[in-house]
C-alpha cells in the first residue's frame, strides 16, 4: 500500500502502512506494504530527465557553442564552468538543508520538486541567449551572471528529488529497484545528450552562407528540451507521494542546523565509507576520460579524425545498450546476495573491463572499442544504481543514531563532495594527456605517447577501483544489519 497525498481531505493515519505481519513477496521477501507502485517508480525515474539535461546539456554545449561558433577564448569557458562548479556545490547544501526543514501539506520535497523543475524548464534556453558581435568579457560576464542564477534553480530540484530517493520505502531490496527503474529511464535523457551537438548542425539551421547556426539550433533545441522539462516537473508533482512525511516522522522532528548539512553528516561512520567508495571510482575513471577518445583517434585510427568520430558515435550507442543491460544484472545480484557483494562485483568487473581496455582498444580489429566502452558502461550502471540504493540504507542507520529523517542533509554533503572530486578528476585528465607527451600539432603521435596513452587509460581507474574495494570492506550495512536496524526504527517511531 502506497502512501497517499496529505491534502486537506485526508490525515497522516490515512497513509500508514498495513501491520507487519502482511504477507511478504516469496520472491524477494519484500511486504506488499513496501512495495512502490510502478507508477512512483516512474514518476521518480523520470526526475532524471531534468537532472541530465538541467545538469549536463550546458557544460555539452558551452564549447560548442561558445568558443566554436562565437569564438570565445576556451580558458574563459572553463574558468565559467569551474564557479558553475562551486555554485553548484554551496546552493546543494542550502537546498538540502532548506527542504529537510520544509513543512507544507504538500510535503517537504514535492513544492521545491515543481517549482524548481518549472524554473529549470523555464530557464534553460535562457542559458544560450547571447547576441552575436559580442566580446569575449560580455559574453564571459554573462555566462557566469546565467551560472549564479541558473544552478541555484536547478538545486532547488535536485537536492529534494534525490533526497525523496532514500524515503521511498523502507526495503532493503525495493530501494534498489527504485534506483534500478531511475537508471533505466535516465537512458533516454542520455540519448537526447548524445545527439544535442548533432542537433544544433541539421541542415535547418544553416544560414546563408551554408554554414550551420549553431547558437539558433542550441537555443532551439533547450527550448524543446526546456519545454519537456517543464511537463515532467508537474508530472512528477501530481505522481510521486512522501512516504516517510505523511506517517509524520518528518513532520514532528525538531529543526536541523545548516552546520549538520555537512559536518553531523559526515561524523556518520558508514557514510564517509560509501563517500569514499564513491570518490575513488568516480575520481579514477574521471582522471582518463579523454583518454579512450584520443587512443580511439591516435591509435586505433591512426589519426584518422573523422573515422574516429564514426567510432566515437558507435561507442557512444553500445555503451548506452550495454549500461541498459547492467541495470537488472546487478540488480539481480543484489536481491540475491545484498548490495555489498553485488557491488564488490561490479568493481571486480570493472577492473577486469579496465584492464581490458589494453587488447580491446587494437588498430588491427576497431570494432573492439564497441566492447571496450561497453564493459565499462555495463559495471558503470551497476555502480550507481547500487549507490543510490545503499546512501538509503545509511539514512536508516543515521536515523536510528539521531532520532532525525536527514535525507536532504545526506543528498547535499554527497552532491557538494563528488561533484568537487569529480571535477578534480576532469581537471588532472588535461595534465594526465600532456603528461603523456601527446602533442596537438602531429597529426601522428609518437610510439612513447601512444604506450603512456594506453597504459595510464587502463592504469588510473584500476587504482582508484582497488581502492574502492578497500572502502567497501569497511562497509557494514549487510542486509541482515539493515533488517535489525528498521526493527530498533519501528520499535521506536512505528512503521512508514
Amino acid at each position: 500500500m502506497s502512501a497517499t497525498p496529505l491534502t486537506p481531505h485526508s490525515s497522516a493515519a490515512d497513509a500508514v502502512p498495513a501491520d507487519a505481519s502482511a504477507p511478504a513477496s516469496h520472491a524477494s521477501g519484500t511486504r506488499a506494504s513496501d512495495r512502490v507502485p510502478l507508477r512512483q517508480k516512474v514518476g521518480y525515474g523520470l526526475g532524471s530527465v531534468l537532472d541530465m539535461w538541467g545538469h549536463w546539456l550546458y557544460p555539452t554545449l558551452a564549447f560548442h557553442v561558445f568558443n566554436v561558433f562565437l569564438g570565445v577564448a576556451p580558458g574563459l569557458i572553463s574558468t565559467a564552468q569551474m564557479i558553475k562548479i562551486f555554485v553548484d556545490a554551496a546552493s546543494d547544501a542550502v537546498f538540502g538543508w532548506i527542504s529537510d526543514n520544509t513543512r507544507t501539506r504538500y510535503g517537504r520535497r514535492r513544492p521545491f520538486i515543481l517549482v524548481g523543475g518549472v524554473l529549470a524548464g523555464i530557464g534553460l534556453p535562457l542559458m544560450f541567449a547571447v547576441g552575436r558581435g559580442w566580446t569575449d568579457t560580455q559574453y564571459f560576464i554573462f555566462m557566469v551572471a546565467s551560472t549564479i542564477l541558473y544552478v541555484p534553480v536547478m538545486s532547488c530540484f535536485n537536492m529534494p528529488w534525490l533526497s525523496l530517493g532514500a524515503e521511498m520505502t523502507p526495503d532493503y531490496h525495493e530501494r534498489t529497484r527504485v534506483m534500478q527503474a531511475r537508471n533505466a529511464i535516465q537512458k533516454a535523457p542520455e540519448l537526447a545528450m548524445f545527439f544535442a551537438a548533432q542537433f544544433t548542425t541539421l541542415a535547418f539551421f544553416r544560414g546563408e552562407d551554408g554554414k550551420p547556426d549553431i547558437l539558433l539550433g542550441a537555443q532551439t533545441y533547450c527550448a524543446i528540451l526546456g519545454a519537456i522539462m517543464v511537463a515532467v516537473s508537474i508530472t512528477m508533482f501530481l505522481t510521486l507521494r512522501e512516504r516517510y512525511y505523511v506517517s509524520l516522522v518528518a513532520r514532528t522532528q525538531s529543526h536541523i542546523p545548516f552546520a549538520d548539512t555537512l559536518w553531523r553528516t559526515l561524523r556518520c561512520k558508514p557514510f564517509r565509507y560509501v563517500l569514499l567508495m564513491m570518490l575513488a571510482y568516480g575520481m579514477g575513471t574521471a582522471m582518463v576520460a579523454a583518454l579512450g577518445y584520443y587512443a580511439t583517434v591516435y591509435y586505433v585510427c591512426r589519426g584518422d579524425i573523422a573515422l574516429a568520430t564514426q567510432w566515437n558515435t558507435a561507442m557512444g550507442l553500445s555503451g548506452m545498450a550495454f549500461g541498459f543491460l547492467g541495470i537488472p544484472f546487478f540488480g539481480a545480484i543484489a536481491t540475491r546476495f545484498g548490495k555489498r557483494t553485488a557491488l564488490a562485483l561490479v568493481l571486480i568487473l570493472a577492473i577486469c573491463a579496465f584492464i581490458g581496455d589494453w587488447w580491446l582498444y587494437n588498430p588491427n580489429y576497431p570494432a573492439l572499442q564497441l566492447l571496450a566502452c561497453g564493459f565499462v558502461a555495463f559495471t558503470g550502471a551497476g555502480f550507481w544504481t547500487l549507490y543510490g540504493s545503499t546512501v538509503a540504507d545509511v539514512v536508516d542507520y543515521d536515523e536510528l543514531q539521531t532520532g532525525q529523517r536527514r535525507e536532504g542533509s545526506f543528498s547535499a554533503c554527497q552532491s557538494w563532495i563528488s561533484k568537487v572530486g569529480i571535477a578534480l578528476g576532469v581537471g588532472a585528465s588535461g595534465w594526465i594527456l600532456q603528461f603523456t607527451g601527446f602533442d596537438s600539432k602531429m597529426p601522428v603521435q609518437s610510439e612513447q605517447a601512444i604506450f603512456m596513452i594506453r597504459i595510464l587509460l587502463s592504469g588510473i581507474p584500476v587504482i582508484g577501483l582497488v581502492l574502492a574495494l578497500i572502502a567497501l570492506t569497511r562497509f557494514d550495512l549487510t542486509e541482515k544489519r539493515m533488517l535489525e536496524i528498521r526493527q530498533s526504527l519501528e520499535a521506536n517511531r512505528g512503521m512508514v
